[in-house]
């Protein structure tokens, strides 16, 4: 079975919202690590690399265990994870 084109663009947005978040956090996430404004960019080649590397691993399980059933499973977690990250009762510093 083929993914719908509508699976694919949820999936597509989702990592786009996700690369944006980072962004959009990444001076308080700085402040909050002691970064100076020229060390940010590691953070996001953080991201990138985990994300990189994830990829390459989950494909391999992907291959044994199903595609449909891993990129669905993941997409899911993936949104509610987005979603409880998105829903804190208050900021704890």
């Amino acid at each position: 079975m083929r993914l719908t084109l509508g699976v694919l663009l949820v999936a597509q947005f989702m990592l786009a919202v996700d690369f944006s978040i980072l962004n959009v956090a990444l001076p308080v996430m700085g402040e909050g690590l002691g970064f100076s404004l020229a060390n940010l960019q590691w953070i996001a080649t953080a991201f990138a690399l985990c994300a990189a590397g994830f990829t390459l691993m989950f494909g391999r399980v992907a291959d044994l265990f199903g595609r449909r059933r891993l990129f669905l499973g993941g997409l899911a977690v993936l949104g509610l994870t987005s979603l409880a990250g998105a829903l804190p009762p208050a900021p704890r510093f």
